[in-house]
């Protein structure tokens, strides 16, 4: 996919040349100054004349007419230098992408050099430029007859740098590239209807992922849940006529089973509302209700491709939430596997359930910090939008990791408060340990303090991605649908971790 060379070769017939333009007054200097004098000055007054343009974004496409070898050169606007970081650089790079895929071509070459600043290194331009590249030109094709004509897409990648050793460009383009492929896969199962991805699906695929990257994986059926008392995982399941699966992969990065991160999500792959049923427009869409262990199972892709020294333990709690005869229902009072009795208030507020007894068993299998990540209420979004996930924690100094993680991906997060009155709320119940759903005011809030519940003290992030795992809108970095947000935060989060004294 990614070839590097150190010197820039005018000569070789790349089907397309992409440079990063700055905006600043000063004349071309360096790589450009020799371009422009192949072109004879003339790219100096395209510039002028404003037919090249360096503002943000701005995508601007000269043919070479022979001035060399390549046939057409992309400039992408980098805008002020003062201003420049990765998160920008990658939408720069995700616009500059689907322009070349527009023009469908299969070859092109990058000139790295000109991608980088003070405040973006040739190995984060590196990364960027591979990353970027695997998530702007993601498509999830659907399920329509598909044409005979083979899709046309860039195949093959030379980056140019003179500045920087090869192989740290070449490490950098392989993580970048990992990055965006698990970010990708995150993205599919996402995408997939409820009908094509049960909990069995989901078990098979992390099975797959097991077997390529040698996981130790653990599924466990019904008759299995049952004998654990995962009461309220159960619950959910007691409507559906698709067994549940409690999905477990382990990867050990060193000697010692250790410093544990437990990785949660949320696995519902179609969600009714149960009794509490969902309007005809709401229901819409709950084949996204997995979005949480989309981005657990990609975060252990990249986890696998890149192997970090720590020890990842991902538990997945996948089932659909259906009505039937046999199905929970409001004032239903179940039993979780920490043995803590649950008045169910809220046939729809389910997720927090089936993430009560996953965060036990995660326990279960010596997680000594939890991240939880889960598209868990409505009233996230009416708190914080759909471009920032909320947040919760128990733990301000695991949380600062996370959010370091969280930014550098380009996923922002905004924490939200936990306080004692909050617990209260979950705790108020006159015939069991706890209610599911106190009501609507805070209810993000609540969602997350009643996980916080099954904790008991380990350190923990909750991530409630109800808002920003999907967008109905094409953006930079990919199109409409879903867009395996946390994957690259989980995954980030777990190669930077330092173990926090107990």
């Amino acid at each position: 996919m990614f070839e590097v060379k150190n010197e820039i070769d005018f000569t070789a017939a790349h089907e397309g040349l992409l440079i990063g333009l700055f905006d600043k007054p000063e004349k071309f200097s360096g790589i450009l100054e020799k371009l422009d004098e192949k072109f004879e000055g003339q790219l100096t007054e395209l510039v002028k004349a404003g037919d090249i343009s360096a503002k943000f974004k701005n995508i601007s496409k000269v043919h070479s007419f022979g001035k060399i070898a390549a046939k057409r050169i992309w400039f992408v606007g980098l805008g002020k230098e003062k201003e420049f970081n990765f998160e920008r650089l990658s939408e720069a790079l995700g616009k500059a992408y689907k322009a070349i895929k527009g023009s469908k071509l299969q070859e092109c070459a990058v000139l790295l050099d000109s991608l980088t600043a003070d405040s973006v290194d040739g190995l984060e331009a590196a990364h960027a430029v591979s990353e970027t590249y695997a998530l702007a030109s993601y498509q999830f094709r659907g399920y329509k007859q598909k044409s005979n004509e083979p899709e046309k897409r860039v195949e093959k990648i030379t980056v140019y740098s003179e500045k920087n050793d090869l192989e740290d460009i070449k490490a950098s383009l392989t993580v970048g590239l990992a990055f965006g492929n698990g970010t990708n896969s995150a993205r599919t199962l996402v995408n997939i209807p409820g009908n094509l991805l049960t909990a069995k699906d989901m078990a098979e695929y992390a099975q797959q992922l097991a077997a390529k990257y040698d996981f130790e994986v653990e599924i466990l059926d019904k008759e299995e849940i049952e004998k654990l008392g995962m009461g309220a995982f159960l619950a959910v399941n007691q409507g559906s006529t698709e067994p549940p699966k409690m999905i477990v992969l382990k990867y050990q990065g060193k000697e010692q089973w250790q410093d544990v991160i437990g990785l949660v999500g949320k696995g519902i792959t179609f969600d009714t509302g149960g009794y509490s049923i969902k309007t005809k427009a709401g229901i819409v869409g709950m084949k996204t209700d997995m979005g949480g262990a989309a981005a657990v199972l990609g975060a252990m892709e990249i986890i696998g491709e890149l192997k970090p020294e720590q020890n990842v333990v991902s538990v997945i709690p996948s089932t659909d939430n259906m009505i039937s005869g046999n199905a929970f229902k409001p004032d239903d009072v179940i039993t979780s596997m920490s043995g803590k009795t649950i008045e169910v208030l809220n046939t729809d507020a389910e997720g927090r359930l089936v993430l009560a007894d996953a965060v036990t068993y995660a326990k279960h299998h010596g997680a000594e910090y939890l991240i939880d990540v889960a598209t868990l209420t409505g009233g996230v979004i009416t708190a914080l939008g759909l471009h920032t996930t909320g947040a919760m924690t128990n733990h301000e100094t695991l949380y600062e990791q996370v959010l370091e993680a969280s930014m550098e991906a380009g996923e922002p997060m905004w924490q939200l408060p936990l306080f004692e009155k909050d617990k209260e709320r979950v705790r108020n119940s006159k015939v069991a340990d706890l209610n599911n759903s106190p009501g609507s005011e805070g209810h993000a809030i609540v969602a997350g303090a009643f996980i916080g519940e099954f904790t008991e003290g380990t350190p923990w992030v909750h991530l409630d991605i109800a808002g920003t795992s999907t967008t109905s809108r094409e953006h930079d970095l990919g199109p409409a649908g879903a867009t395996g947000v946390m994957t690259r935060t989980l995954a980030l989060f777990v190669e930077r971790f330092e173990p926090i004294e107990k």
